[in-house]
């Protein structure tokens, strides 16, 4: 069987450490050179002639964490890599997955392209943004889900009072498939919005009187959304109000926002590394899950025994 190469983009080096912890490889060898006008090469210092690398990298802001990705693609494939995976815990971009407006690209399918074409020849993510992404991609796409982390998680909490919520419509797939595992309910934050990160308004759709209310969602950016729908669930007779979401991307003003909610807890992964502590937030990690997965990648073993069966 093919050796194993680990290799971590510059954004990703602690998730990067703990997957490869877990799986029991070091770290391969590589650097990053930036020139002068901040052009990046990036160098790996070790052969991966016919080895199944495996490039660990989410590509949050800024770009160059993207940049980067397909230079050490390209690398490897110049170097004869005999199987290259991209690994990507946070995929940037996906929220841009469709036109919904004239004169506007399709960021996520241009990613998807950008991707193929350094070379890679499979993908390794959690929780697109939307699902239909894989179907942006030509070549094998293993999509793991957060609920594979909530959901033990959420095992040895107390859930006799607990209703789930989705904070908006287009989270209602995700949000209804934690309700169904436990058989709690599930409510809806119809959300309108003016602009991009801005929301002029929430109406709760559904019962929430007295329920200690957990809200699922994919990502977290400004927490603008989030903090107003626990103000609205609470209006609407609440409890309490935390919120899960896989990728923490908290820009902006949003960790002053998480702090000055109402919101008891927010519960993210470690698929993009904090910027700042918060008593508010609680990391669980994903590195065991990835590193199963890419176990599993490389001794041909299935992906789905690592779904939470429903």
């Amino acid at each position: 069987m093919a050796d194993v190469k680990l290799f971590a983009g510059s954004g990703s080096t602690i998730l990067a450490d703990k997957i490869s912890d877990y799986y029991g490889y070091s770290l391969g060898d590589r650097e990053v050179k930036t020139f002068s006008d901040g052009e990046m090469q990036v160098v790996i210092n070790e052969s991966v002639r016919g080895a199944y690398v495996f490039f660990i990298a989410s590509t949050f802001a800024p770009s160059e964490n993207l940049i980067e990705l397909l230079l050490m693609i390209d690398s490897a494939k110049r170097a004869s890599a005999e199987y290259i995976t991209a690994v990507i815990p946070y995929f940037g971009y996906a929220r841009q997955d469709r036109k919904d407006k004239p004169r506007v690209p399709i960021s996520a399918k241009l990613m998807a392209n950008l991707i193929e074409a350094a070379g890679a020849t499979r993908v390794m993510t959690m929780d697109f943004h939307a699902d239909q992404i894989q179907g942006f991609f030509d070549i094998p796409v293993d999509h793991l889900k957060g609920e594979a982390i909530f959901m033990p998680y959420l095992q040895s909490q107390d859930l006799s009072n607990v209703t789930f919520a989705s904070p908006d419509v287009g989270g209602v797939k995700r949000a209804r498939s934690f309700a169904k595992y436990f058989q709690r309910d599930l409510v809806i934050c119809d959300k309108e919005r003016r602009k991009a990160n801005e929301v002029s308004a929430i109406t709760v759709i559904g019962e929430v009187e007295g329920a200690d209310v957990i809200m699922i969602d994919d990502m977290v950016d400004t927490a603008g959304t989030m903090c107003k729908a626990a103000d609205a669930l609470l209006e609407k007779g609440a409890k309490s109000v935390r919120a899960m979401c896989t990728h923490a991307v908290l820009s902006g003003n949003a960790y002053e926002n998480i702090n000055n909610s109402n919101l008891t807890e927010l519960i993210v992964t470690d698929t993009i590394p904090l910027r700042q502590d918060s008593d508010k937030i609680k990391v669980l990690s994903c590195s065991k899950l990835f590193a199963r997965a890419i176990r599993n990648t490389h001794e041909y073993k299935s992906i789905a025994a690592l779904f939470v069966d429903k």
